[in-house]
């Protein structure tokens, strides 16, 4: 269906509906200025001395841990992105009541930083970050710090349960400049220079730093499984949006769903247009901009 009538019809779904869940993947980010893998010039496409599918491995990151950081910080962060309009009608539509809950394969904490509260990270995030050896909690910045020749301030690391829990389940910034909470990390204050491996290393025990990102060869997160299965369980409205619905065992889940209205926005076909009552081909921020909550 063509973007202005498929605008009409999401609309009056969404003033019919009591339970909205959003399911999204890499469209919603593009938008963003963050690559997706998959697309004709995504991660996927570009040349490594690896392929980036073997760098974002666990078994590789367990044996070249520099190498794998090189890649990781170049392209996997992106300190500059702010969220974009679907991102804030998402947040919007969820402080309205309308939305129980966003599940999100992406890794960029852009719908906390919008505003959004309840955001099922099945792959994870690169805001939180935690010591192999004692499980002590990283920010980001721990990770841009390690960099070879990084202009550094170092922080202790953060031992708290709260901190520590589920890995760093620590409330993320909302409305803010960007993702990581601020314009610090485009302009990182003078610091001990550091001219190291590029390896983040634990300031309490000297333990190697991993991402709370799920690695190929990693399983996903049980409890945010759980968690996302049960908000789609319950809601009367499923929207899938920015993802082509080829990635598993996530894009599985909308087996789950049994409600009323299942509604599809990417910009090209997926593989499941047949099951949904309504599918836009459009982008997902231009869609939901034109939302009225």
């Amino acid at each position: 269906m063509n973007s202005e009538n498929g605008s009409e019809r999401l609309q009056q779904i969404i003033d019919e509906s009591r339970n909205i869940v959003f399911f999204g993947g890499a469209g919603v980010s593009t938008e963003s200025g963050i690559p997706d893998f998959r697309s004709t010039d995504g991660l996927y496409r570009q040349t490594w001395t690896y392929p980036p599918e073997t760098i974002l491995s666990r078994s590789f990151f367990d044996a070249h841990p520099a190498e794998f950081y090189r890649f990781y910080r170049a392209k996997m962060i992106v300190p500059d992105a702010k969220p974009n309009a679907a991102h804030f009608k998402l947040a919007e539509l969820e402080a309205a009541g309308k939305l129980g809950a966003v599940i999100t394969q992406n890794i960029d904490g852009l719908h906390q930083a919008a505003g959004s509260k309840t955001v099922y990270e099945l792959h994870g995030s690169v805001l939180r970050n935690y010591c192999m050896k004692c499980g002590a909690f990283y920010p980001v910045r721990a990770i841009l710090d390690a960099a070879p020749g990084a202009d550094i301030v170092r922080g202790d690391a953060d031992l708290s349960p709260r901190a520590n829990a589920a890995y760093g389940d620590a409330e993320l910034p909302r409305h803010t400049a960007n993702a990581y909470g601020d314009d610090s990390l485009l302009n990182p204050p003078a610091g001990n220079r550091v001219n190291g491996d590029g390896i983040p290393r634990c300031t309490h025990c000297g333990g190697i730093i991993k991402p709370d990102v799920v690695l190929y060869e990693e399983g996903l997160d049980g409890g945010t499984v759980d968690a996302a299965v049960r908000a789609i369980s319950c809601a009367d409205t499923l929207i899938i949006g920015g993802t082509s619905l080829v990635v598993y065992p996530a894009a599985s889940l909308i087996d789950y769903f049994h409600g009323r209205r299942l509604v599809l926005i990417n910009k090209s076909a997926t593989a499941a247009d047949g099951r949904a009552d309504l599918c836009i081909t459009d982008r997902i921020g231009a869609v939901l901009d034109a939302v009225h909550v």
